[in-house]
């Protein structure tokens, strides 16, 4: 489970494991910009701000250049999350297009984090 936050906005959104953050991010009810959904044009990067990603499949260099990568540039596409990450979009918003995707989300995040291990004191 991951949580993407999206800055400056403050919202967070629950990704299950093994989601892309488009992916996750569309399947709670969220739109953007992006283009090919394949990692092949780059529209849909974003500034990734805190935490870390891994790519589930490989990312051409002149798509994300490893300077890009080492600036906290993501390409949602095909980024998955490590971890809770925290993301800035570079153009256009995140809009909220399905509500009723989102209230499920936020169902799934509860329940995601009730059942979690608690840590020990």
């Amino acid at each position: 489970m991951a949580i993407v936050t999206v800055d400056p906005s403050g919202e967070e959104i629950y990704l299950p494991a093994d989601q892309t953050v488009l992916g996750g991010l569309y399947a709670a009810g969220y739109a953007y910009t992006i283009g090919c959904r394949r990692g092949g044009c780059g529209v849909c990067k974003v500034d990734l701000l805190e935490g870390g990603v891994t790519y589930d499949h490989p990312v051409a260099d002149d798509v994300l250049s490893r300077e890009e990568r080492q600036e906290g540039v993501c390409l949602t596409c095909r980024a998955v999350p490590d971890g809770d990450i925290t993301v800035r979009f570079r153009s256009g918003s995140l809009r909220l297009v399905q509500p009723l995707l989102r209230s499920l989300n936020e169902k799934s995040r509860l329940q995601a984090a009730a059942s979690a291990p608690q840590p020990k004191e």
